[in-house]
């Protein structure tokens, strides 16, 4: 009966550690679940970041307006018939 019991106990042990420091602990779950908070938030960043660019596309596509503001920003071009001034100030020009 003794040795009934003494294995009873060994096994309850063994189950009781893989419970607490094995795999699917819950320390492993637990740090799975807050891995998967990051990464949400990581995707949710994304989204939005997605879909401010889907709307600039948008914009590209439907507007001839989107597209001369960004060459004139992006490429320096100018209209034809336009002057174009260059204002330089004097205290950026003695620090370069």
């Amino acid at each position: 009966m003794k040795w009934l019991i003494a294995v009873l106990v060994i096994v309850i042990v063994a189950l009781q550690y893989r419970l607490w420091f094995g795999e699917g602990s819950f320390e492993q779950v637990a740090a799975l679940k807050r891995e998967i908070e990051k990464q949400q938030l990581t995707n949710e960043r994304l989204e939005e970041r997605n879909r401010i660019l889907m709307a600039q596309i948008e914009e590209l596509k439907q507007g001839l307006e989107s597209i001369e503001a960004k060459a004139r920003q992006d490429m320096g071009m100018i209209k034809e018939g336009e002057t174009f001034y260059l204002i330089v100030d004097e205290d950026e020009q003695r620090t370069e």
